[in-house]
């Protein structure tokens, strides 16, 4: 499709366009402010327009009152942490193999991408590979699989409301990413500081390729988003979950919605860790404008294609240009 490939930043063009895009953000008084969603607000129907305003307008936004118990969240932040301290040999106990799950250092040449992190399944039980979640700390699984139950009942919330948003059942979106099927995967990242922070990101820029990720940070700042030919720095708020629209979002929506560039710095001396939950579709399934959102005064803007070749080539043509994928 002709717009896809103008304007699908997290396709091939992706490489060419993030070397365009200008290293200059913008802070102070006046830098616009990242949407802050409060979800215990009594009248959900203005909780509804503002998420899907946000996510229109931005494609990305925080939520606070969201349900996930502080004290839950604040585990899963020492358990991670507790699990990066370990010695590197048991660290790689858990070590990726051929597949994308495990743990690995990412400090690459070229573009200077400096993190480590460990990666792996966390729903649908029938995906969860156990050997990529560490032994130790002993209270890793335990946290994590609670974590997992708060996060997917979040996640799919969200996505109710943003199906409502697009005038479909609430259930629209959360079907069409596989229902119980969809695959959530975590990630947490590790960005020691560095003295040449201005020299190295965290993680390069890019779009998420799933649907939506909703993200954990520590109080460390770090993560940037590119709106207006700006970068804008993420306010940290306590116990906030950051969601960020993906790339399959934005095309079952036909556009309706935004995929956000963004990017993690690195700090100078303080040691930043975030807990991102992906949430993708089922890999064989085809992913594109919904139906119902298309027709002849409307017309497709994204061509329908199954997940897991949209998903491999995407990454290819990461690869290719040398870029991490996250």
């Amino acid at each position: 499709m002709e717009f896809e490939r103008d304007h699908n930043t997290s396709s091939s063009s992706l490489p060419s366009l993030c070397k365009q895009l200008a290293s200059s953000t913008l802070r102070g008084s006046l830098e616009p402010h990242i949407p802050v969603v409060d979800l215990s607000a009594s009248d959900e129907d203005l909780v509804v327009r503002a998420v899907v305003k946000a996510s229109e307008e931005w494609g990305i936004f925080q939520v606070v009152n969201h349900g996930i118990p502080t004290e839950l969240m604040q585990q899963l932040q020492v358990v991670g942490k507790q699990f990066f301290d370990l010695p590197e040999a048991e660290k790689e106990a858990v070590a990726k193999e051929e597949d994308f799950e495990g743990y690995k250092r990412n400090y690459l040449e070229g573009i200077k991408a400096w993190d480590e992190h460990l990666f792996h399944r966390i729903w649908p039980p029938s995906c969860i590979n156990y050997k990529y979640w560490p032994k130790n700390p002993p209270q890793y699984r335990e946290v994590n699989e609670e974590y997992t139950r708060h996060m997917k009942k979040l996640t799919e919330k969200i996505l109710g409301w943003l199906s409502e948003g697009l005038g479909l059942s609430p259930v629209a979106l959360t079907k069409s990413l596989g229902g119980e099927m969809a695959e959530y995967v975590i990630r947490v990242n590790f960005y020691p500081p560095s003295p040449k922070s201005e020299l190295a990101l965290g993680a390069a820029v890019h779009t998420d390729i799933g649907a939506i990720t909703l993200l954990v940070p520590n109080e460390v700042p770090g993560l940037q988003v590119f709106k207006d030919e700006q970068w804008l720095d993420l306010e940290y708020i306590n116990s906030a979950v950051v969601v960020i629209i993906g790339d399959q979002l934005m095309r079952m929506s036909n556009g309706r919605y935004n995929n956000v560039l963004h990017r993690a710095t690195l700090d100078k001396e303080n040691l930043r860790i975030s807990w991102p939950v992906f949430v993708a579709p089922k890999h064989d399934l085809f992913v594109g404008p919904l139906p119902e959102l298309t027709g002849d005064e409307n017309p497709p803007k994204f061509e329908t294609i199954v997940y897991k070749d949209y998903l491999h080539q995407t990454i290819r043509n990461w690869t290719l240009d040398k870029l991490p994928l996250y």
